[in-house]
């Protein structure tokens, strides 16, 4: 363990920083303030902190009553600047949420690191690109990390961890241990992947479903409904491999794999690898907005995010949380 990490490891983190108010950003800063953190939120958008403060509000209920926030939010304990600076100077942990753009990345990366303590972790919020590629930038890469969540972060608790070649394993435990304490549920991969856990998990069930609606299968919202009401409701409660541990009865996942293992391996072979050219797009364009019913982004995100409070509040009562 690095000197620098040995001291971080030795304090609580109680000051963060977020780079990028969007969606993702602010879905992290209050989860940070929910949990009393001091929070430095930079963001060059013109009209970002209106925006961040407006957002961090109409997350709020959703935090109380899930029982992560208690009163309204702390505003004072959020500080806002357009660029990293010396806002940055005592800041113990740097959670980036900047564009999908390794050369964007990488440059901020290396910006943060003119203002930040030795001690800071930086954490990229990155969906697909890899933090061994984002931490050559950096002259204290042994410190980085990814730290994925899945949208929308203020309320799922998924947050995927992984390093680079670089990053110290010290970091990867603190980093672990620190989203832990925020209530989320981290996962630690053994090597980074492109897309991570979830990422490629949701696109190779996307990719069917594509294939499944330029087949003519079915519809869009069949196929939706579909994995709503059978899957996805047992996805809820265990994941792809406990699933077919229980469909094994008695016997298990050793049971199923003997006796239906060969009608697993048939159905693999027999799944879809459509290409998304045009036709095909405004097909799934067309059919999506009919599903959609004329309901407008916010009426679904707001409808999506009600039964997710709901399962999140079942899950912990039948849990004893």
């Amino acid at each position: 363990m690095t000197q620098s990490v040995q001291l971080l490891a030795e304090q609580p983190i109680e000051r963060v920083a977020v780079i990028g108010s969007g969606l993702i950003g602010a879905g992290w800063a209050a989860a940070f303030l929910a949990r009393g953190l001091d929070v430095v939120a930079i963001d060059p958008a013109a009209g970002a902190r209106d925006r961040l403060v407006a957002t961090i509000r109409s997350m709020w209920p959703a935090l109380q009553e899930l029982g992560q926030a208690a009163g309204e939010p702390e505003l004072d304990r959020l500080r806002f600047a357009a660029s990293p600076g010396p806002d940055l100077a005592d800041i113990q942990l740097v959670q980036e949420n900047a564009p999908e753009k390794l050369d964007v990345k990488r440059a901020l990366f290396a910006e943060i690191e003119r203002f930040v303590s030795p001690n800071a972790i930086l954490a990229s919020s990155t969906s697909a690109l890899l933090i061994g590629d984002i931490q050559t930038a950096c002259a204290h890469p042994e410190r980085c990390v990814a730290g994925h969540p899945f949208n929308p972060p203020h309320l799922l608790p998924l947050v995927e961890v992984s390093g680079g070649p670089m990053t110290d394993p010290a970091v990867l435990d603190r980093v672990v241990a620190f989203y832990g304490s925020l209530g989320k549920s981290p996962v630690r991969l053994k090597k980074a992947v492109q897309g991570h856990i979830a990422g490629r998990l949701s696109a190779a069930l996307y990719r069917e479903a594509v294939h499944l609606v330029a087949e003519g299968v079915a519809s869009a919202a069949d196929i939706d409904a579909a994995v709503r009401d059978g899957p996805g409701r047992r996805w809820a409660t265990v994941g792809p491999h406990m699933a077919y541990h229980l469909g094994g009865g008695e016997g298990g996942i050793r049971h199923y794999l003997d006796h239906l293992g060969d009608s697993q391996q048939r159905r693999w072979e027999d799944l879809g690898t459509p290409t998304l050219d045009r036709p095909l797009r405004e097909k799934l364009i067309a059919e999506t907005l009919d599903e959609a019913g004329g309901r407008s982004v916010d009426a679904l995100n707001a409808e999506r995010d009600r039964q997710l409070i709901l399962l999140a509040k079942a899950l912990s009562s039948t849990s004893g949380d």
